[in-house]
């Protein structure tokens, strides 16, 4: 067991070192000079994605699939993100994960515009997209295509779906008592019903839950930000004090990397 420990702690530090860091955080500057500050359309881009569009082509609507991409992050993607930036670089680490999500912005934009350039329609009229039809037809590197499908499957096993039922699980045993064996099984069987429908299934249950999911996460939030707010200005005044550091940088960009990794999920 602790070999295995030692071989995963030094996989973190190899995957989580700075050159993906550097890489990373080059990645989401260089887009969003390139592309000239896409961030500051973000407000118009949330008022047309919750508009309907007869005219669209795809196959869930425009609702449909930003509450998909906000399934895996609202909840435990921010909180397990902002907690491993805390964690490895403390308080300071806090601003780097706000820039990096802001600067992440061109980045997040940049592969949904790829991913509907060089999407393809089946012959059923199903259509599919993502990194890797554009790895295969706009790079033309198969290869990277299927490596990168391989190591997404990885992914989601681990910290895309493992970290979500084990909280689920953790929450259930700990609060009523339920026995872990009990709420897996029962989470199998409910998320089997939903993806076997394919993504117009999962962008249908997320359309449904997500706004209520929303809800309930920003008004915790704003709770949590009231019964605290004698120590708010402290707790800032910390973070702007300890963000200049080597340690934050580096525990900001992680966190902001996990972050991205639980939406992937």
């Amino acid at each position: 067991m602790q070999d295995i420990q030692l071989f995963f702690n030094k996989l973190s530090g190899l995957l989580w070192g700075w050159p993906m860091i550097i890489i990373l955080l080059g990645t989401h500057v260089f887009l969003t000079i390139r592309l000239k500050f896409p961030q500051r359309k973000i407000f118009r881009g949330i008022a047309l994605s919750v508009k309907s569009d007869g005219d669209s082509k795809g196959d869930v609507s425009q609702f449909g699939a930003l509450a998909t991409a906000l399934a895996a992050t609202i909840g435990t993607g921010n909180i397990i993100g902002v907690a491993t930036a805390v964690s490895l670089g403390g308080p300071g680490a806090v601003l780097w994960c706000w820039l990096s999500g802001v600067f992440g912005i061109a980045t997040k934009y940049s592969e949904g515009l790829l991913a509907v350039k060089y999407r393809v329609k089946t012959s059923d009229g199903t259509m599919l997209g993502g990194p890797m039809y554009a790895l295969e037809r706009g790079l033309g590197m198969k290869w990277l295509a299927v490596l990168f499908c391989v190591f997404t499957i990885i992914a989601a096993l681990g910290i895309g779906c493992s970290v979500q039922s084990n909280s689920i699980s953790t929450m259930l045993k700990e609060t009523f008592n339920i026995s872990q064996y009990v709420s897996g099984s029962i989470l199998t069987v409910m998320v089997a019903a939903v993806i076997f429908f394919g993504i117009k299934g999962i962008a249908r249950v997320c359309g449904f839950l997500v706004p209520f999911m929303a809800f309930f996460y920003v008004v915790g939030c704003v709770a949590i930000l009231i019964m605290n707010a004698p120590f708010l200005g402290r707790a800032i005044t910390l973070i702007f004090r300890s963000a200049f550091s080597v340690q934050a940088v580096g525990g900001g960009m992680a966190g902001g990397g996990l972050m991205i990794a639980m939406r992937y999920g």
